[in-house]
């Protein structure tokens, strides 16, 4: 996510690395690199430049303090690489923010009307499904309105999500979307249902007629909420789209789309600034949980490269089991857990988002990100690596080390990929609870758990470790590896050994 805009600032920070003082020309040179970063992210080009201007005013015009005192009393040292980098955060939690989530709900007693609005294809019914749950898990009793009758399967999409839900859709084939809308306001007040959302239809600005369509539907119903569903791949684009909108509508405000795939996302820092409407939610994934409250510093922190440990912890909490949390973590953190274990974890590890936007809000996994090969982080290996383990036995999901070459073998041709797919599984699979034993020895997932920052102090979190480089498969500085280190070694060793011990004992 991001991918374009970060690479800018860090570049700007290489810039700026053993300068002793900030001056104008080794600013200039810094703030070059940020202006191409937010141009190819597709940021409008006004927004650009009221940002730099910005930035650089500050830089040039502040005193840097080259020394700081941390809360536990400790002089740091501050350097003016990271003065730039602590404006340039400051400046762009100003260019999205103040950011206000919350949903203005009826004060009567007619439910709350929620109008979905924006361009085809931007992912305005699963948001509007994705709304729903967030609501009903609020106590709220949602109604969903098929008011688009123009994109096919469009009704049943929403069904679909209505039974997901188990929340009620109103729909009447034939009806055009005007009464449509005022009829699912009436019925929801028989149901007795507190919100209304009208899923209405994909259109152009430019397209008089519905976009006519639209307004009659605000001015019948009086929405309390209209929300742009804005896709923040399209760039600079929809905002102009978001701008021609708002004028007709009067937005309260913009939930952005498939932040979590988009390597430019121009139009979270562009929207605010244009609309001076506010970003609400961001949709973080395909799952129906994966709404979020947008939060201008997180997003500033993984531009940067930061992480987001807050937005991280969010979502551990929005997605976890709290009736088995306790039990499988004290399991992964004695390095005990099964092949069922692990499945739990993908599900759970899925509902949160894409891999590399799970390790984006990770702190200190930034850099280490662009070193790591693509296919490593591919989601799509999550669904190769559950085929392989529902092949499986029962027992060999709950005893992972009775597997031998020839189960492997049998596993293989279960699940239709090679004996080496099979193989390279189950070795990434003792070393991932080597490693998890090795963090509970370290304490830094129960701080996580806890809700603690275990990178607050800085430097390598896992450099206590024996046999980690960083990360699972990576060396010391950061560079892809094919043994995965000593740990992996000691653990197939251990495995090979219990097995012929399991062996021996069959024997005698």
């Amino acid at each position: 996510m991001l991918e374009m805009i970060s690479k800018g600032f860090k570049n700007a920070r290489l810039k700026l690395k053993g300068k002793s003082e900030l001056t104008e020309d080794n600013i200039k040179a810094a703030v070059k690199d940020v202006r191409i970063s937010l141009l190819e992210a597709d940021v409008e080009i006004s927004v650009v430049r009221s940002f730099i201007n910005t930035v650089k005013t500050r830089c040039i015009g502040e005193v840097v303090k080259v020394t700081a005192t941390h809360k536990s009393g400790e002089k740091l040292k501050v350097k003016p690489a990271d003065h730039f980098i602590r404006i340039c955060h400051e400046e762009l939690v100003n260019l999205m923010g103040p950011v206000d989530t919350n949903l203005v709900f009826s004060e009567t007693a007619s439910p709350t009307v929620i109008m979905m609005v924006g361009l085809q294809g931007s992912g305005k019914t699963t948001t509007t499904g994705k709304l729903a749950k967030r609501l009903k898990a609020s106590e709220h009793k949602p109604l969903l309105v098929a008011a688009d009758i123009y994109r096919p399967a469009a009704i049943d999409q929403l069904k679909i999500l209505g039974e997901r839900l188990e929340v009620p859709v109103f729909s009447i084939p034939g009806m055009n979307p005007v009464d449509l809308c005022k009829y699912g306001v009436a019925h929801a007040k028989q149901l007795g249902c507190d919100v209304v959302l009208f899923d209405t239809a994909g259109r152009l600005a430019v397209d008089n007629a519905l976009m006519g369509e639209l307004q009659q539907i605000k001015m019948d119903n009086d929405p309390h909420n209209i929300f742009f569903v804005c896709d923040s791949m399209i760039g600079q684009d929809s905002v102009k789209t978001a701008k021609s909108f708002d004028q007709l509508l009067d937005f309260t405000g913009f939930i952005l789309t498939k932040l979590d795939g988009d390597t430019r996302g121009g139009a979270a820092l562009s929207i605010k600034s244009v609309t001076g409407k506010p970003i609400k939610f961001l949709g973080m994934g395909e799952g129906l949980d994966a709404l979020e409250d947008f939060r201008p510093e997180g997003l500033a922190d993984r531009i940067l490269g930061f992480g987001d440990v807050v937005g991280l912890m969010n979502d551990f909490e929005r997605v976890i089991d709290k009736d088995t949390a306790e039990t499988d973590a004290r399991k992964m953190l004695q390095g005990q857990f099964s092949f069922d274990d692990f499945v739990r974890q993908i599900e759970m590890i899925k509902k949160m988002g894409s891999l590399r936007s799970l390790f984006e809000r990770m702190p200190g996994f930034g850099a280490l990100l662009e070193k790591i090969p693509k296919e490593a982080l591919d989601d799509r290996e999550l669904e190769r690596v559950k085929a392989i383990i529902q092949s499986m036995t029962k027992q060999e999901r709950r005893e992972p080390d009775v597997i031998n070459e020839s189960r492997i073998r049998r596993i293989a041709k279960g699940c239709g990929r090679t004996e080496k797919d099979v193989n390279d599984l189950y070795e990434r699979f003792l070393q991932t609870r080597t490693m998890m034993g090795q963090l509970g020895q370290s304490g830094m997932m129960q701080q996580m758990m806890q809700g603690q920052n275990p990178f607050a102090g800085g430097g390598n979190p896992f450099g206590g470790m024996p046999g980690m480089g960083g990360f699972p498969g990576v060396g010391p500085t950061g560079q892809h590896t094919k043994s995965g280190g000593s740990s992996r070694r000691n653990a197939l060793a251990e495995a090979r050994r219990k097995r012929r011990s399991g062996k021996n004992k069959k024997r005698s």
